[in-house]
């Protein structure tokens, strides 16, 4: 059986991952970090790459070692066994009826500051931009990397002008000295900022498709993960030097007003075209990752529709089903008028589950040092879950009954 096409480079994963961590939270989340940290949250975003650096070699490692579309889930199984495989992929898909509707909401967001779009002409936004990444996936992953590439370079040149025309100098950061940071400050920025850097589980689907998986994969990994950490370290710089948070104002409302300032009212469009499409570029490496896990998971059954690959070893059947469950899910909550806000906290303790259950999977497939960084992986994934609090047990629940409930079947045989 053919397998999907590796046509990945090192440039294009690094565009992938970096757009895929930077996404829906690069406008936002600086200004969140400056309103309950202050001038502390500078010392937040390489204290917040530390710590998220183990988790993230294990996952290249990991990703070198054995690249597969299954992801975490491929490495759960090889660990564990293929029960808890796809517990573990099933966990990861129960979040396409809350994560990516909320998503496409703040993306489509950028279009109601932009042309006042209301209602019924928001969702034909969301649904005219699932539109365009059926599209986008049908033409393959290389079209993917190659659109979110040109994405990130679009945020990297926005923040270097707004950086050139707010005469930014490194004189100008307003660095507290380490002595005096205040740690309950830090703690509290770190607990909004972590969420900037899920993402790694949806880049781990595609490591199966770069030409060269066991050398750019984790190379991909580790640059996509710096850049994203310090373009979200010069946004929080011009977030604090122009004083652009405040429990008055909205986060996601910073980098455009700063923008305003700096060069008038009619250059919003540019914060907004750039805004949507990096949370464009979220929500497509999420879709396509989620796609491949669909296929992953069916190769127990190679007849089926959903393991069968397109003539461009696309797997468009999977693509299809992921992207008919969110125009379900848009419409239903559209209709029901729900809360997304309240919803996606408990579908942040998912995200930190699977990277728990990739650390797991990690002390075990793994050994010397590697299998060190996977335990302190580990170890911080239950102090994430700690920090999330009683809404943790959604997704503790919901392996319980993942595990209790899901039918039983043979081994899967994943690419």
């Amino acid at each position: 059986m053919r397998g999907l096409k590796q046509e990945l480079g090192l440039a294009q994963g690094v565009g992938l991952l970096s757009t895929s961590l930077l996404g829906t939270g690069v406008f936002a989340v600086p200004a969140l970090g400056a309103l309950v940290a202050g001038d502390t949250s500078l010392w937040a975003w390489p204290a917040l790459i530390l710590l998220v650096f183990p988790i993230a070699i294990v996952f290249a490692v990991l990703g070198r070692h054995f690249p597969s579309a299954g992801g975490v889930a491929h490495f759960v199984g090889m660990a564990f066994g293929p029960r808890l495989e796809r517990v573990t992929g099933w966990l990861f898909l129960s979040v396409i009826p809350v994560g990516l509707p909320a998503a496409l909401h703040i993306a489509t967001g950028f279009s109601q500051a932009l042309f006042g779009w209301h209602d019924e002409q928001l969702l034909l936004a969301e649904l005219g931009t699932l539109g365009i990444i059926w599209w986008v996936g049908s033409r393959g992953a290389s079209t993917s990397a190659n659109l979110q590439t040109l994405v990130a370079a679009l945020i990297v040149a926005l923040i270097a002008v707004l950086w050139w025309a707010g005469n930014i100098t490194f004189s100008d950061i307003p660095f507290p000295p380490v002595t005096r940071v205040d740690h309950s400050q830090l703690f509290a920025a770190l607990s909004v900022m972590f969420w900037c850097f899920v993402g790694l589980e949806a880049f781990a689907h595609m490591a199966s498709e770069f030409k060269q998986p066991e050398r750019d994969f984790p190379r991909a990994l580790m640059i996509g993960l710096l850049l994203a950490g310090a373009v979200y370290w010069a946004c929080t710089v011009l977030v604090l030097h122009f004083h652009a948070f405040g429990a008055d104002k909205a986060a996601a409302a910073s980098l455009p007003s700063i923008v305003v300032t700096l060069f008038g009212v009619k250059a919003l469009w540019m914060a907004s075209v750039i805004g949507f499409l990096a949370c464009f570029a979220s929500l497509n490496i999420y879709i396509q990752s989620f796609a491949r896990l669909v296929w992953s998971q069916a190769q127990y059954r190679p007849s089926s529709r959903l393991a069968q690959l397109s003539p461009r070893r696309i797997p468009l059947n999977a693509l299809n089903m992921v992207l008919g469950c969110c125009v379900l899910s848009t419409l239903c909550i559209y209709a029901l008028n729900i809360n997304l806000e309240a919803l996606i906290i408990y579908a942040n303790g998912i995200f930190i589950m699977i990277y728990l259950l990739c650390m797991l999977a990690g002390c075990r497939l793994l050994k010397g040092r590697f299998r060190v960084l996977a335990v302190t992986g580990g170890v911080l994934c239950l102090l994430l879950l700690a920090m999330v609090g009683l809404k943790s047990l959604y997704a503790i629940i919901m392996l319980a009954a993942l595990w209790l409930f899901l039918p039983k079947r043979g081994a899967v045989v994943t690419q």
